[in-house]
This record gives structure tokens, C-alpha cells and sequence, in this order.
């Protein structure tokens, strides 16, 4: 076979097919339309819930605005204290209560140790606060705001450096 003769006889066959494919697609065919799918009961349902809660959220709409809309609902107005009589005597200012010291840092006497030294035993005491552990012998400080004064069997005794005041944690 000559290369002629190929062309030819593929050229025909693509015309056949051309041919076939547009008489199945053809005006004189008729199309028929898609089946209409009826709603489920529950797609109903779904819709009108949906339209109810679209109306609701238009109902929960303010159809006035506040008077004063600068008003802080949060802060309460204290009524003005009545004016004394006139023949009462004048009252005394309350004073304002002290203020309270600041709570002491929460700190435990968890363990004791003894080294053996040549002058006796060494005690040292583990004493945790706030997530940290100390070790510490007499003389040594704690937090930079406590020194330790005193090692016995099973007590403590911190001095603060700021006033003086003796703090003892006894081991539980």
C-alpha cells in the first residue's frame, strides 16, 4: 500500500464517522427534558424552618434606639446621699480602711539532709516555693528576701531581711 491509497481511506472513514455522529445528534431528534425530582418531606420542613428563623431574627431586630447610648450598663450610679437636717450635726467622714500587707510568698519545708563536717553535722534544708527548690544551710539566702538562721531536726526559722520578722516552717 501507497501512502495515497492510506490517506484516502482515512480520510473516507472520517468522514463516515463525522457523518454518523451527526445524525444521532440531529434537529429532526427530540430532546427529552429532565425528570423533575419532587422535594422530600424533609427538605419541605428544612424551608420553612428556615423562613420561620428569618423572621425571628428580623422580630429580635431593636426597632428603637436607646435614649443614651453613651450609658455603661456595667458601672452602677450611687444615688447622692440625703442632705442632713438641719438641725443634725455634721457627719464624720468615713476612713478608709489600711491597706492590707502583701501576701507572704507560699513557701514549704519539703525535706531535711545532714552532711557529716568536721564540726558536727551540717543540716540542710530543701524548701520549695512557686515551682522552684532551694537548698540551703544557716546563713544562706532565700529569694534574696529571706535568711536562713536556724536548722533544727525538723523546723526552719527564715529571717526577712526587710523588717526582721522571724518566719518558721516546720516539716510536715
Amino acid at each position: 500500500m501507497n501512502i495515497k491509497q492510506t490517506v484516502t481511506i482515512v480520510t473516507t472513514g472520517g468522514a463516515i464517522a463525522a457523518w454518523l455522529a451527526g445524525s444521532t445528534t440531529g434537529p429532526n431528534r427530540t430532546v427529552t427534558p429532565p425528570p423533575v425530582v419532587g422535594r422530600a418531606p424533609i427538605e419541605a420542613r428544612g424551608a420553612a424552618l428556615a423562613s420561620e428563623v428569618a423572621r425571628l431574627h428580623d422580630h429580635l431586630q431593636p426597632s428603637v434606639t436607646p435614649r443614651q447610648p453613651a450609658r455603661n450598663l456595667f458601672r452602677f450610679h450611687a444615688t447622692p446621699p440625703p442632705s442632713p437636717p438641719a438641725g443634725a450635726a455634721p457627719r464624720v467622714p468615713e476612713t478608709e480602711a489600711p491597706a492590707l500587707p502583701p501576701p507572704l510568698p507560699p513557701l514549704r519545708l519539703v525535706g531535711m539532709a545532714e552532711d557529716a563536717g568536721p564540726n558536727g553535722p551540717v543540716r540542710i534544708a530543701f524548701i520549695s516555693t512557686e515551682g522552684q527548690l532551694f537548698s540551703v544551710k544557716e546563713g544562706e539566702t532565700v529569694m534574696q528576701k529571706y535568711r536562713v538562721t536556724k536548722i533544727s531536726a525538723d523546723v526552719v526559722e527564715l529571717t526577712d531581711l526587710a523588717d526582721g520578722t522571724v518566719r518558721r516552717l516546720a516539716l510536715r
